[in-house]
């Protein structure tokens, strides 16, 4: 089964990754714009990891002071 098709026969799991996913987004999102971190700004909007590299760039890197 092709994932397409799985996707379209689970809208709910959809759902679910969307509620989970766009919150760790726009926390990173406002906290790289915060910090001027343009290209972490640029890597977190363009690429979707679904929260893992938002997560990451939240735990890891903003609280990191700015050099």
């Amino acid at each position: 089964m092709l994932i397409g098709q799985y996707l379209a026969s689970h809208p709910f799991l959809i759902a679910a990754l969307v509620v989970w996913t766009l919150p760790w987004k726009g926390v990173a999102l406002w906290k790289a714009g915060r910090r001027k971190d343009l290209a972490w700004f640029v890597a977190l909007l363009l690429v979707n990891t679904l929260g893992v590299l938002e997560i990451i760039y939240i735990f890891m890197v903003a609280n990191r002071p700015k050099k």
